[in-house]
């Protein structure tokens, strides 16, 4: 799969997420198998305005290529300038433009994936980040639209394709869906059909690494985006690494394997934060998704959670039943689920899908998430 100039081996994209993918999580994640790593999602504004927690999240190790930020931003000017300024001042290799989030803050403000049903702004922004990225390919991911009955992603992709952009990646769920019911694959066979010119990457409920091969199957994507699949799962991007190669082998760790992955990460948490306390802390809401389908006692988990130092991890790692193997019932959804009542949008958003008028600057809350 080429993703501007850059050749993307095996066709797999880990999916920007809000607290996960730092470079701690990254670098895990590449120590198992190939593909393109995205950093967390930053917004436009905070680049622009150099807010020192910003260039933190887009840090990157000294191997790490290429370097792939996610943006996020609702005013063509400003992710104009935020794009120049990656490019000028070699910030990444590849930036990826958010158009998918389904969080109530940034749908309830215009953007995320409220955005692409104003399609003239849409297309405004695309124009803006091309023009201003210079060689870095500029990339989207987005969603199937705000509901059911406003689906963007045909025309959404269309103008991504006219105003240049390298790639577009669907999750194929709606914003209401947000992170519930079944992604439905046949929109990504259907976005690959209406834009055969650039490469569709399908992203929505790739658990192991032979949905990843169904999907690409089923629909004729050029590649697959994993989010919530990798969860406690980082080996399943050495999976992915064998099923494109056409191996059968995959992955069974026991619960020992699992433990090793656990401190690894863990490790790596606090050397990129800088701090045991804060590293662990950060690793807590980790090892639920690890521990998924293995039988293990609450106290124990509770223990794992509350660790103060990498040390006491490792007494409690080891403690654990290391030669219980792999559990049959460990793969399936992990981290958020559940489908939204409705979707929060601006006053009159729906009103006019050619409207241009730029959601406001608290649009692009630093904190919003990806």
């Amino acid at each position: 799969m080429k993703i501007g100039t850059f050749e993307v081996w095996p066709p797999v994209v880990l999916a920007p997420m809000a607290g996960i993918t730092n470079i701690g999580f990254r670098s895990l994640c590449r120590e198992q198998g190939g593909g393109l790593f995205v950093s967390e999602m930053i917004t436009s504004r905070a680049l622009v305005e150099r807010v020192p927690l910003t260039f933190q999240m887009i840090r990157f190790g000294p191997d790490e290529r290429p370097r792939s930020i996610q943006l996020y931003g609702v005013d063509p000017a400003i992710v104009g300038k935020a794009a120049r300024m990656i490019a000028e001042e070699d910030l990444a290799d590849h930036i990826d433009l958010n158009f998918g989030c389904p969080v109530p803050k940034v749908t309830r403000r215009g953007g995320g994936s409220a955005l692409p049903y104003k399609r003239n702004l849409l297309r405004a922004i695309l124009r803006e980040a091309v023009a201003n990225a210079g060689p870095l390919p500029v990339t989207i991911k987005m969603r199937k639209g705000i509901d059911d009955d406003h689906l963007t992603y045909l025309e959404a992709g269309r103008i991504a394709a006219e105003e240049g952009v390298a790639a577009v990646a669907l999750h194929a769920r709606t914003a209401k869906q947000h992170y519930g019911g079944t992604a439905d694959w046949d929109a990504i066979k259907r976005l690959k059909d209406a834009v055969p010119e650039i490469p569709v990457l399908g992203n929505g409920d790739i658990w192991t690494a032979d949905d990843a091969l169904r999907m690409v199957a089923e629909t004729g994507c050029d590649g697959v985006v994993v989010g919530r699949g990798c969860l406690g799962r980082p080996w399943l991007f050495r999976d992915l690494d064998l099923a494109f190669q056409g191996s059968a082998e995959r992955t069974r760790p026991s619960l020992g394997e699992v433990a090793a992955t656990m401190v690894r990460h863990a490790e790596l948490l606090c050397e990129v934060i800088g701090s045991e306390p804060h590293g662990l802390a950060d690793f807590r809401k980790h090892v639920g998704w690890y521990l998924k389908g293995f039988v293990i006692g609450a106290e124990t988990r509770r223990g794992l959670t509350t660790v103060s130092s990498l040390a006491e991890l490792r007494e409690r790692a080891a403690e654990l039943d290391g030669a219980q193997p792999w559990p049959a019932d460990a793969d399936g959804p992990r981290g958020k689920s559940g489908e939204r009542t409705k979707v929060m949008l601006p006053h009159g958003w729906l009103d006019d899908p050619d409207d241009t008028t730029v959601p406001g600057a608290d649009a692009e809350d630093a904190t919003s998430g990806g």
